[in-house]
């Protein structure tokens, strides 16, 4: 079965403090992940303290290439059908995110994925995957 990716209507983000540094290098075209000050581990989602040794955290630039973790094609879940998929990008974390411009039956576990960009309302640009 092929399944060809749609787009779909994207609804604006929700800008705050802690999220405008990412959305601004998103709408330039830039991946963008939060990084620890002292013990330099890298995690997802933004927050303002590590996770790990509560540390300070900076914003840094991601690569945008990573790998399938994990991925499901929603049929039911609307008039137009869409992958979610978790992808672990190469420096360590886990993004949960859409797969888009591909036929969305041949995605696989472990299969490289590189970032884009989709519009959303109001221009911002949203990340999400295509196979790389």
């Amino acid at each position: 079965m092929t399944t060809t990716y749609t787009d779909r209507p994207l609804a604006a983000p929700i800008v705050d403090a802690a999220t405008e540094y990412y959305w601004r290098a998103a709408k330039e075209g830039q991946l963008c992940i939060k990084r620890c000050t002292s013990c330099k581990e890298p995690h997802w989602y933004p927050r303002p303290h590590c996770p790990f040794c509560m540390g300070e955290t900076e914003w840094v630039s991601a690569s945008g290439q990573g790998t399938i973790y994990s991925v499901s094609v929603t049929r039911r879940a609307g008039p137009i059908t869409y992958a979610l998929a978790y992808v672990k990008l190469d420096e360590g974390v886990t993004m949960l995110t859409n797969i888009v411009d591909c036929d969305l039956d041949a995605l696989r576990i472990d299969q490289r994925v590189k970032v884009c960009f989709k519009p959303a309302e109001g221009g911002a640009m949203i990340p999400m995957f295509t196979p790389a």
